[in-house]
């Protein structure tokens, strides 16, 4: 293959690369004898069209590890040419019409092969910033009436994405009226969008949805109600009163959905503990502060460097209290994740126990892992104790149960 000079063709790369409505793609790969290896393995460039406009889009692979850039269009030159000053050793160029193949000889020079594209990629900058499916509208007017922000927004949707996948199954087997509580709801964000996305689900089975928001402060209370009003949400209500003695509904209807949004410290055993009493089918719960285990971590006294400093104390702290948190349900019948419900940039307060009731029967293992955090750290969860008759209960029939029976329920 004949060869020409290598700044000649790279002019015409770059005249390719610049053409925005023409371009489809391009690649550049490979290293050139005698000369040091570009720092990415492969850069690949393609136009893109942003909400903020036309872009050229550059993508850099070294091995796993991906980086991008979306260079504007009216910088897209300066930084071709950076490109194309770097040693690939070739360059693969596919535009609406034709592919050019660039290939750097030993002696520096450059063979270019021009063909027909046969590919079928649309040319020109391609949409690239996809529409996010929502299951709770941002612009829902319920948010504007609340006054909620963008941050929050983002939580709640967050929570309803956890509370999503586990909701079908709970309102197969709920009756014609589906029940759900939010315990210490405080401004209610999560209380609106979970009433207004799980009232469409349930609307689509042919039942009706009943919410309330459970709160001790009248005020917060009130203008909950009010919002309520003004968003015209039939079936949600609030009613005051502590976590730990929470009704919403009448005698002998238990809710089958529970939701908790950060109730600081052991608040949120408070409504785990409400939730295991009602028998709920499906409780979310996301953690705020975990004061409470962390005061028995100190007060235990030194117990090596995981918790010699303040950080890393109240960071073990939040795994502690969860993991005992997780083993008592699952002591009581529960099946329990510990997921991440949203990004630590919006709130470090993340984690979330989802919990779907099977009533399957306890474990030994789990009350021995149970038994032996607490020994080695010094500590009595509080939802140990909110829950210690029915442990107590756990306690008996493992004890009860011949050796073979529970080496066998182990095996499951």
């Amino acid at each position: 293959m004949p060869t020409t000079d290598l700044a000649t063709a790279l002019s015409d790369v770059r005249e390719l690369l610049l053409d925005e409505q023409n371009l489809v793609r391009a690649v550049a790969a490979g290293r050139r004898r005698g000369v040091e290896p570009p720092e990415h393995e492969r850069v690949e460039v393609r136009p893109v069209a942003l909400r903020s406009g036309a872009h050229l889009q550059v993508l850099f692979r070294s091995g796993p590890v991906v980086s991008t850039r979306n260079v504007p269009a009216g910088e897209a030159a300066g930084a071709v040419d950076d490109l194309l000053a770097l040693p690939y050793g070739n360059w693969h160029v596919e535009t609406a019409t034709a592919t050019l193949q660039l290939r750097v000889t030993k002696k520096g020079e450059a063979q270019v092969h021009r063909a027909a594209r046969a590919g079928t990629a649309p040319a020109g900058p391609q949409a690239h910033d996809r529409a996010k499916q929502r299951l709770v509208d941002p612009d829902d007017p319920v948010f504007r009436v609340l006054g909620a922000g963008g941050d929050k927004r983002r939580q709640v949707e967050a929570f309803v994405r956890q509370l999503a996948p586990l909701t079908p199954a709970v309102l197969e087997q709920a009756g014609p009226v589906v029940r759900a509580v939010d315990l210490g709801c405080g401004n209610a964000y999560l209380t609106f969008a979970a009433h207004r996305w799980l009232s469409a689900q349930a609307g689509g089975r042919g039942k009706e949805l009943r919410t309330v928001g459970v709160d001790v402060r009248e005020d917060v209370l009130e203008n909950s109600r009010r919002a309520a009003g003004e968003a015209g949400l039939a079936g949600l209500g609030f009613a005051r009163g502590s976590i730990a003695e929470a009704e919403p509904f009448a005698p002998g209807e238990r809710p089958d959905v529970v939701l908790a949004l950060h109730a600081c410290d052991t608040a949120t055993d408070e409504a785990l503990a409400r939730a295991v009493r009602w028998g709920a089918p499906l409780v979310l719960a996301a953690p705020c502060c975990h004061r409470d285990v962390q005061r028995q971590i100190v007060a235990a006294g030194e117990r090596g460097p995981v918790v010699r400093h303040a950080i890393l104390r109240e960071r073990f702290a939040d795994v502690l209290t969860d993991a005992l948190r997780a083993l008592v349900l699952q002591l009581l019948g529960y099946r329990v994740e510990v997921v991440e419900f949203i990004d630590s940039a919006h709130t470090p307060r993340n984690a979330m126990l989802r919990a779907v009731r099977t009533g399957s029967a306890p474990r030994a293992e789990h009350l021995a892992e149970f038994d032996g955090l607490c020994r080695e750290w010094g500590v009595q969860p509080a939802l140990a104790a909110e829950l210690a008759a029915e442990l107590d209960a756990v306690r008996s029939a493992l004890a009860g149960r011949p050796a073979g029976d529970r080496e066998a329920q182990a095996a499951l």
